[in-house]
């Protein structure tokens, strides 16, 4: 059995992530291929617990920098073990909404943690499992400041302690993401996430078919 592809969707806050993944899921079950879909952190009993710590807990206000990393890597860590590295080994495609880049933006960047730490914490975490692809969402900070008004306004979801950040905090996550796409720019792929869904998803589709290729 040929191995499974590891396929990541990272960028900022409001970019579509979420309906693009499902997007992308639809069209590769369409072509005859298993596809598991995940999210970080989270995707596991544990790793759901964990992520509701970090994101909406009100116990998670005010936690240390280095204490949101290790959560954040410990979840990744039952992440990889449980699912992703099975699912690889049986054929899947696995798409997770958010991986090991998230980190490096927003820990590193964002929280301005010691980079080889980081690093280091990350490698513990994941071992030798890494993205085959990962696609980048791309989406200017006054746009998406834009549509997290839209979406709050209209659904009203739990409060999220990321979204409440500064906005310096943001402009230091675009500067990661910016570090990462020019320093892998064969495995991180810039796509433009300020156009209509389909426009978008047909971005995402062209650079999945060159890994399918």
């Amino acid at each position: 059995m040929a191995p499974g592809r590891f396929i990541t969707f990272e960028g900022g806050e409001a970019g579509g992530k979420s309906t693009q993944i499902q997007r992308l899921a639809d069209q590769l079950r369409a072509h005859g291929h298993l596809v598991r879909v995940l999210r970080e952190p989270g995707g596991t009993p544990l790793g759901e617990k964990i992520r509701h710590l970090l994101k909406h807990d009100p116990d998670g206000r005010g936690m240390a920098a280095e204490t949101e990393l290790l959560l954040m890597n410990a979840s990744r860590a039952e992440l990889v073990r449980q699912v992703i590295r099975p699912a690889l080994a049986a054929g899947e495609f696995v798409l997770c909404d958010r991986f090991f880049d998230s980190t490096t933006a927003y820990q590193t960047f964002g929280r301005q943690l010691d980079a080889a730490a980081v690093r280091s914490v990350i490698e513990f975490a994941v071992g030798d499992t890494h993205p085959d692809l990962t696609l980048l969402l791309w989406l200017p900070r006054a746009e998406a400041r834009r549509r997290l008004q839209q979406r709050n306004a209209e659904t009203a979801p739990a409060e999220d302690r990321f979204e409440l950040e500064q906005e310096a905090f943001f402009e230091r996550v675009e500067a990661g993401y910016r570090a990462l796409a020019a320093a892998e720019p064969q495995r991180v792929r810039l796509v433009d996430a300020t156009p209509d869904v389909a426009t978008v998803a047909s971005q995402i589709w062209a650079e999945v078919s060159r890994l399918l290729a």
